[in-house]
């Protein structure tokens, strides 16, 4: 069987590529790559992305193809090749939003603004048709990977957690569970670029959309807002939540709700998914995000109609302490103890 490299060089030459220089680009938490193509004055950039991996290329087309009608920019497909895994896509260079406000920080409500507009009328828009559309106990069980990976850290067994999904589900059923609208789930600042060279919503560049689906209004809000590689300032999640419900009408007192117990429940998810990256897939540099991570969870459960919740996460989770967080590098397989 072919490697990916021999594949890559080959799609490349298909496309008219194959004369390019490439360099590679940082990857993500998922199975894909990238790298950057270099053909003379052009430039633009190959997405590996291995058939029968979590992530469903035809997925990633399909959304890239439906954003960009809506007039936002996701990339440009120059060339793809579905049953080998690979896209030639539009360089839409280097300005990741963590990287900007990394060397200009007081720009960062300025440009999640920006944010914040594309993501209302994205939700205003016709949603892609076949987005996948769980319900609120779905909803809580994907946070399930906590009790698998994360709780058990602590104690060696995975404990029953069958009151904590209770009150968990409850709550979204209470509080996240209206009418749905499309979300693209990693809508965060290493996923967005900032294109001051467009005009208007098409100044956000989109990248790591496959996974869209159909969704509450405040995930991908939250998502933004509490990101779990970077602090957002108070102020100006505080002026971005204002912001959203002002464009989009929302009920301040429900979505405050809502975006509470969609917090919660995100903080959950990435923290087991966040553990599993360590014990099962030799990534224990995703650990040093979980004490933001654990604040924001905490944030989130201070809201009053969350009270029974937060009981319940009292009982079950233990805090990412430097000793607990050390347990669990220590089960990383490319840990020294290993």
């Amino acid at each position: 069987m072919a490697d990916r490299s021999d594949l890559a060089r080959g799609f490349l030459q298909r496309v008219g590529w194959g004369a390019a220089r490439a360099e590679h680009l940082a990857g993500d938490a998922s199975d894909r790559s990238y790298a950057r193509v270099y053909l003379g004055n052009r430039r633009a950039v190959l997405m590996d992305s291995p058939p029968g991996g979590v992530d469903d290329i035809g997925a990633f087309v399909a959304m890239d193809r439906h954003l960009r009608g809506l007039g936002l920019s996701a990339p440009e497909i120059l060339a793809e090749d579905l049953e080998t895994g690979f896209l030639l896509l539009e360089d839409l260079g280097d300005d990741l939003y963590a990287r900007l406000l990394t060397g200009e920080p007081g720009r960062e409500a300025e440009i999640y603004a920006a944010a914040v507009d594309m993501l209302a009328h994205l939700q205003a828009s016709p949603a892609l048709v076949g987005l996948p559309d769980l319900s609120a106990a779905e909803w809580a069980k994907a946070a399930e990977v906590v009790v698998e990976h994360y709780v058990p850290s602590e104690t060696g067994q995975t404990p029953d957690a069958s009151p904590f999904f209770a009150e968990l589900e409850a709550a979204l059923s209470t509080h996240a569970d209206g009418p749905r609208v499309q979300i693209l789930r990693d809508f965060h600042a290493e996923n967005l670029l900032w294109l001051p060279e467009r005009h208007g919503l098409a100044q956000v560049g989109l990248l790591d959309f496959q996974l869209g689906q159909m969704g509450q209004p405040g995930y991908d809000l939250v998502s933004l807002l509490q990101d779990a590689r970077r602090d957002v300032a108070a102020e100006t999640e505080a002026a971005m939540v204002a912001r959203f419900i002002a464009v989009t009408g929302a009920d301040a007192k429900a979505f405050a709700a809502e975006y509470a117990v969609l917090g919660v429940q995100r903080a959950l998810r990435i923290m087991g998914i966040f553990a599993r990256l360590c014990v099962v897939g030799g990534k224990p540099g995703y650990l040093r995000l979980m004490q933001r991570i654990w604040g924001q969870l905490w944030r989130n459960l201070e809201h009053p109609a969350l009270a029974a919740l937060r009981t319940e996460c009292l009982k079950l989770l233990p805090e990412p302490t430097p000793d607990f967080l050390k347990r669990i590098e220590s089960q990383c397989p490319t840990s020294p103890s290993h």
